[in-house]
C-alpha cells in the first residue's frame, strides 16, 4: 500500500515496535516522538493517517487532533488510549477523530483501522481532485479525460477544426459523436455560420431527400411551400451527418455529387445553388471494414473519409470514469438545485467494474439519478454483499468480523499461529470462524 502514517507516541521503545508493525503491513511510517514535531508534515494534500497516544508531554494526543482539524478536518487520527482515557476517546470520535484503540491492542486490530482510514483518505482526496477538475471544464468542452487517448484526440480537433476537411467520426452509441462534429465547428472560422444536424436513420427515404435538399413548391404531393434544405441551411457552416451508415442508397449517389461539386439542386427545379459545406459525418459501424459497410457506396466512404476520428468506448479509458462521472454530477446539481454526492467506495468501485455499454450518455444519466438520490450506495449486487453499512446489526457485525479475519490472514501469509495472535482467539473458535464465513485460508498462503 505504501501509504504513508505519521506515529507518535512518546513511549520511544513502544513507538519503535508500532512502526516496524506498520512497515511490515506495507505502510510508510514516520515516527514522531512529540506531537508538535508532527504537525509541520501535514497539509492538505497529506494522502495518509495520523496515529498518536494520547497522553504526551506538550501537546497531547486530543490538542494535536484539534490542530489537525483546525488545518484539514478530512485528515484521520487514530488515537491509542490507555483504559482511564476510553471515555475521552468516545468523546473525541464524537468530535470527529476516526477511532482509537485501546491498550494493548493486537498488531491486526491497528492494521485494519489504519487500512480503513487510509482507504477514507484516498476517497476524500480524490473527491476533492474531481470536483476541482470538474469545476475547471469548460461548459463547451465536454471532452473532458486525462487519458493519452483524450488528450490526443482533442489535440487533433483542434489541429483540423479551422480547415474546411470534411471529417468522419466513428464511435460506439453514446460516446460524444455529435460533441466531437460541434466542437469542430465551434472551434473553426464557421463558428458564425449555422450548425446543422440530422440523423440519416431517424427519417424514412421519402422525407430524407427533401430534408437534405430542400424542395419548390409542388415538387410533390403536400409540397405546398418552398423549403431550404439543411445542405443549403448549413451553406458557410457545418453540416453534421448522424447515423451516416443508414442513408438511403438513393441519397448516397445525391450525396456524392454535393461532395464533388460542392452545389445543390432542390426537389422541383433545375436550378443548381452552390454551397459552402464542410461535412462531419458519424457512423456507429466501422465503413471501412465491407462486411460492416454493407450497401454503403464504397466511393461515398472514401470521399468523406479525408480525416478520420476514432472516439474510443468509455470502457477503453475507465481513468477517466470518475472525472467525467463528477463533472455531470456538478451539471447535475446545478440543474436539479441538489448537493453534488461524494465519491464514496461503493460508486467509484461501479464506476470502475462497470462496462458502459451506453459510454458518456449512460454515465450521464447514472450521475443524474445519483443526484437525485435514486441510486442505491451499493451500486453492483457483488458490492451489496459486501457493503458493512446494509443490513441488520448482526449482518453488520458478521461482514466486518469476516473483514477483519481476511485482513489478519492477508497480513501474515496465511500463517494460522501468528493469525491467532493478532486476533487473540482461540485455534478451535477460528476455524469454526472461516467456516462460517466461507473464508479458505489456502487463498492466503498463495499471495504470499
Amino acid at each position: 500500500m505504501n501509504a504513508p502514517v505519521l506515529l507518535i507516541d512518546d513511549d520511544r521503545q513502544l513507538l519503535r515496535a508500532t512502526a516496524q508493525t506498520l512497515e511490515l503491513a506495507d505502510f510508510s511510517v514516520t515516527p514522531f516522538a512529540s506531537a508538535a514535531e508532527a504537525l509541520p508534515q501535514l497539509d492538505l494534500n497529506f494522502a495518509g493517517v495520523v496515529v498518536s497516544d494520547i497522553r504526551m508531554p506538550g501537546m497531547d494526543g486530543l490538542q494535536l487532533f484539534e490542530r489537525i482539524r483546525a488545518l484539514d478536518a478530512e485528515i484521520p487520527v487514530i488515537l491509542i488510549t490507555g483504559h482511564g482515557d476510553i471515555p475521552t476517546a468516545v468523546k473525541a470520535i464524537q468530535d470527529g477523530v476516526y477511532d482509537f484503540i485501546a491498550k494493548p491492542f493486537p498488531a491486526g486490530r491497528l492494521i485494519q483501522c489504519v487500512r480503513r482510514a487510509v482507504e477514507r483518505r484516498s476517497l476524500v482526496l480524490e473527491n476533492r481532485r474531481l470536483r476541482e477538475a470538474a469545476q475547471q471544464a469548460e461548459d463547451d468542452i465536454p471532452l473532458i479525460g486525462q487519458t493519452p487517448v483524450m488528450e490526443r484526440l482533442r489535440q487533433t480537433l483542434r489541429q483540423i477544426a479551422d480547415t474546411d476537411v470534411d471529417v468522419l467520426v466513428t464511435g460506439e452509441t453514446g460516446s460524444g459523436k455529435e460533441v466531437v462534429a460541434r466542437l469542430l465547428h465551434g472551434w473553426s472560422r464557421r463558428a458564425k455560420g449555422n450548425f446543422v444536424a440530422l440523423n440519416c436513420g431517424a427519417l424514412p427515404e421519402q422525407v430524407i431527400e427533401s430534408e437534405l435538399f430542400g424542395h419548390e413548391p409542388g415538387a410533390f404531393t403536400g409540397a405546398q411551400k418552398k423549403r431550404i434544405g439543411r445542405i443549403e441551411h448549413s451553406s458557410g457552416g457545418t453540416l453534421f451527418l448522424d447515423e451516416l451508415e443508414s442513408m438511403p442508397l438513393s441519397t448516397q449517389i445525391q450525396m456524392l455529387r454535393v461532395l464533388e461539386m460542392r452545389e445543390v439542386t432542390p426537389l422541383g427545379t433545375n436550378e443548381v445553388r452552390p454551397v459552402d459545406i464542410r461535412i462531419v459525418a458519424a457512423a456507429k459501424v466501422d465503413l471501412s471494414d465491407p462486411g460492416q459497410r454493407k450497401a454503403f457506396r464504397e466511393d461515398l466512404y472514401y470521399r468523406l473519409n479525408v480525416v478520420s476520428i476514432l472516439i474510443p468506448p468509455l470502457r477503453e479509458r475507465r481513468e477517466d470514469i470518475p472525472l467525467l462521472f463528477s463533472y455531470f454530477a456538478e451539471r447535475a446539481a446545478q440543474r436539479f438545485q441538489r448537493a453534488a454526492p461524494a465519491l464514496s467506495g461503493d460508486i467509484l468501485r461501479h464506476l470502475r467494474e462497470h462496462d458502459w455499454p451506453g459510454n458518456v450518455r449512460e454515465l450521464s444519466h447514472f450521475a443524474e439519478r445519483a443526484v437525485l438520490g435514486m441510486v442505491s450506495p451499493v451500486a453492483t449486487a457483488a458490492a451489496a454483499s459486501q457493503a458493512t453499512g446494509a443490513g441488520s446489526l448482526p449482518e453488520q457485525l458478521d461482514r466486518l468480523e469476516a473483514e477483519i479475519i481476511r485482513d489478519a490472514l492477508s497480513a501474515h501469509g496465511g500463517n494460522v499461529q501468528q493469525t491467532l495472535v493478532a486476533l487473540g482467539i482461540p485455534r478451535k473458535t477460528f476455524y469454526d470462524k472461516l467456516q462460517r464465513h466461507g473464508i479458505v485460508r489456502r487463498e492466503f498462503v498463495a499471495r504470499e
